[in-house]
């Protein structure tokens, strides 16, 4: 019939379904540096410069460990309001899915994908990691939303690793590394990286007893030298090839007058089970955390604690949590340290002190609500950007990590 020749192309056969959207958003013209939302489709992509692509992906750091902020230039903009907030840790405890609810995402809205991509059944099955290298969004009240790969990752060592054991990416400028090598020195270089330009850095764990990452977060204190605050940098417009001699001058000087600019962190604990979220353990974590950062440089402290059970149904059990948080407060203890549960079925009848999805929001609504480390001097959104991938480059070329892989190479704990 011909009524129906258009939708079906003429052949009775249905047309295919228009592939999901993807919301970024774009910088506008109004004032204030407002946003406008711009649709961008899996047909709308270019190749990247990395063996393999989530949907919508727009890459900072690809899986080559190469930094490509030409592509992500149209989604900044001049203006100098804005937070970066990054996200680290290992493999499944909820990284991009925390970064969804910080962007806004809203994930009962058809057609749609989510910002970060999230793990399917599918990348499960095939014990594969959904981000690679990091992922950047800029939501229209440009915050700035780094994802990264996760680290500790058996799928990322497999996927950089050749025949021989040899690393396929090189992590270091002008060193040839084995994989397992390689892949310490990334998750190093990654935290090193976020906390140099980031003013909020996420750092996620699984459970209570997982201290790997708080481990991974001192090791970046101590290799986190000579990395400059990305405010201080001079500007590299109109020198393709870098800076000048006299901005490097500039940038020196810049940076040894400053102090050294370090993100501050917030601790998040991911997939708790009820038992685990009572006021002695959780007491516990935080006096375990203040003294294991005590000499840090990192700042934990900032924004109020989330409480871990509803009002309705443990009032006794939240008096005492709170009683317990208030004296950790009054002893200077942190503060940056939130729980999440483990996630319920919709249709589960399992009752839970609190759900998964209400943690969540209450965990979004306090990271939105802190200022976090401020940059020395404002800087546009494009400087920003520009400044972090010399910065990233500094991380790669720099010598207090190329130094404390030879100390691991000579340990034994690494092969060549």
């Amino acid at each position: 019939m011909g009524a129906t020749t258009d939708s079906t192309g003429g052949s009775g056969v249905p047309a295919p379904a228009p592939p999901p959207k993807i919301l970024l958003a774009k910088p506008g013209g109004g004032a204030g540096g407002g946003g406008s939302i711009v649709k961008i489709g899996r047909g709308d992509e270019e190749p990247y410069a990395r063996s393999r692509l989530p949907p919508g992906s727009l890459s900072f750091v690809s899986d080559s460990w190469e930094v490509h902020p030409d592509r992500l230039l149209p989604f900044m903009s001049d203006n100098s309001e804005f937070t970066v907030i990054g996200i680290i840790g290992p493999p499944g405890v909820g990284k991009s899915t925390i970064l969804n609810e910080l962007y806004g995402y809203d994930s009962s809205t058809t057609g749609m994908l989510p910002p970060f991509p999230i793990e399917t059944e599918e990348t499960r099955t095939m014990a594969r990691h959904c981000t690679v290298g990091i992922e950047l969004r800029v939501t229209s009240e440009r915050l700035i939303l780094l994802d990264t790969q996760p680290v500790f990752s058996p799928s990322v060592l497999a996927e950089m690793m050749r025949p021989d054991g040899s690393s396929a990416v090189t992590v270091l400028t002008g060193e040839s590394l084995s994989a397992e090598m390689a892949h310490e020195l990334m998750n190093i270089q990654l935290g090193v990286f976020l906390a140099s330009i980031c003013n909020v850095l996420l750092v996620v764990s699984e459970g209570l007893d997982d201290v790997k990452m708080w481990h991974l977060m001192l090791t970046v204190d101590l290799l986190k030298q000579g990395i400059p605050d990305p405010s201080m940098m001079p500007s590299a417009i109109g020198h393709p090839q870098g800076p000048s001699p006299a901005q490097e001058k500039e940038e020196r000087e810049n940076f040894q007058e400053s102090v050294e600019f370090m993100a501050d962190l917030v601790f998040v604990h991911s997939k708790l089970r009820d038992q685990e979220l009572c006021p002695n353990n959780i007491m516990l974590l935080r006096q375990m955390l203040s003294q294991y950062f005590d000499t840090s440089s990192f700042r934990t402290e900032g924004s109020e604690p989330l409480r871990t059970k509803s009002e309705d149904e443990t009032k006794m059990h939240n008096d005492s949590l709170e009683a317990e948080m208030r004296k950790s407060e009054q002893n200077g203890l942190v503060k940056n340290l939130f729980f999440l549960p483990c996630k319920v079925h919709e249709d589960s009848q399992k009752g839970q002190y609190e759900s998964y999805s209400s943690m969540l929001g209450k965990l979004r609504d306090q990271v939105l609500t802190m200022r976090g480390r401020p940059f020395g001097k404002p800087m546009s959104e494009r400087d920003w950007l520009r400044n972090s991938a010399r910065i990233w480059e500094k991380v790669k070329k720099s010598p207090v990590i190329a130094d404390y892989s030879k100390l691991l190479l000579t340990s034994g704990m690494f092969r060549k």
